[in-house]
């Protein structure tokens, strides 16, 4: 599941972000706003309630077992945190020296303030999953129905009744907190089975037409350019319904993917996919524009520099997909060690394995074997 949110937020942002050149300068412009019948991709492409469901269903178990072995929340909140925030080190140190040598080689300044957004434009999302992580331990008996309460109040408030367009930012808090608890509420065993994923996946989508046809929602579930609301920044009460729909969908998908993970040539690239998963989300953003950057040398390419605004740009952008997937490879080969913490030693007597479920590495609970001579 987190694999595969981590693919649809890379591939999303590679389809819906458009680096348009502008004489000697960059410029974002979104081919959903120019052609809207591609919403659609938003819908599948827009993932990021599945990863704050398995944040929420980690975490929790993590902290659990953490507390079971005797491992205080400093010292598990810290490790945690480390896996999260250590890939940003690089990523601030690079953007850094390019934004500093970009300015006196007479780049432009909206150039640069617009290079350096998308760059650190995943950040947000590192902060907010950071919080709900420190608080884990308030956070295991809440349930998901509370944070929803909050979220159609504010929605209420904001467009019902006038109130300020700020207010919504509560919902960037309050809105993850949906799915994060409805991760916390699976390990408490309260989801097993397939009623509770069909109710959601039913609930949700038909919640979500319904705020979308008669309420005056976007149908899309990512933000356009120069739309009066978006649904992601800040989270809107459509956004959060359709991401419970999500959830139903990966829930009642529990049982396919366990068989298929058991198959070799399955596992082995997900496994991958996990043990670089901030790497990827970091540093996907970063690959597209190195490969924008480099194409300008040949002059604005089709699908790479033009305005996303016919159905051309959507077949020739998917044309450079695989080169954006070739730089975001050379990013993971070049700072993969940074996030697995390439060269540190653990000791013989507290060797780790990989837990079922968490992208941590945890001190096995199972005895050693014991080898006979």
């Amino acid at each position: 599941m987190r694999a595969g949110a981590i693919l649809g937020v890379v591939l999303g942002h590679w389809w819906v972000t458009a680096l348009v050149a502008d004489g000697t300068s960059l410029r974002i412009a979104s081919p959903l706003r120019h052609l809207p019948w591609l919403t659609p991709a938003s819908w599948v492409l827009q993932t990021l309630a599945v990863f704050f469901l398995v944040g929420g269903h980690v975490a929790t178990r993590g902290h659990a077992a953490a507390r079971a072995r005797g491992v205080s929340y400093g010292q598990w909140l810290s490790t945690r945190l480390s896996r999260l925030f250590g890939p940003v080190v690089p990523l601030m140190a690079l953007w850094t020296v390019v934004s500093v040598a970009l300015i006196p080689a007479g780049a432009d300044l909206d150039t640069v303030r617009t290079l350096l957004e998308l760059a650190l434009s995943p950040l947000w999302f590192l902060l907010v999953f950071a919080a709900l992580t420190a608080a884990t331990p308030l956070l295991t008996r809440l349930h998901p129905l509370w944070p929803l309460a909050v979220v159609l109040h504010v929605d209420l408030l904001r467009f019902g009744l006038g109130g300020p367009s700020w207010l919504g930012w509560v919902n960037l808090g309050a809105g993850w907190l949906v799915p994060f608890t409805l991760g916390a509420a699976w390990t408490r065993g309260e989801i097993e089975g397939r009623r509770p994923g069909a109710v959601l996946l039913l609930g949700g989508t038909v919640t979500t037409v319904v705020l979308v046809a008669g309420a005056g929602y976007p149908a899309s579930m990512v933000g356009v350019p120069g739309a009066p609301v978006s649904n992601l920044s800040p989270p809107t009460l459509a956004a959060v319904t359709f991401g419970l729909a999500q959830c139903g969908l990966a829930l009642l998908s529990r049982g396919p993917l366990r068989r298929a993970m058991r198959v070799r040539r399955v596992r082995t690239p997900v496994t991958l996919a996990n043990g670089s998963a901030m790497t990827i989300f970091l540093w996907h953003q970063t690959a597209l524009m190195a490969t924008t950057a480099t194409g300008l040398l040949a002059g604005h390419l089709p699908g790479l520099h033009t305005l996303p605004d016919n159905p051309a740009w959507v077949a020739t952008r998917s044309a450079w997909l695989p080169v954006f997937a070739l730089a975001l490879a050379c990013c993971q080969v070049a700072f993969h060690g940074v996030e697995r913490g390439t060269g540190r030693r653990v000791p013989h007597r507290a060797r780790c394995r990989r837990t079922r479920d968490d992208d941590l590495w945890a001190p096995s609970s199972r005895p050693e074997p014991r080898v006979k001579g």
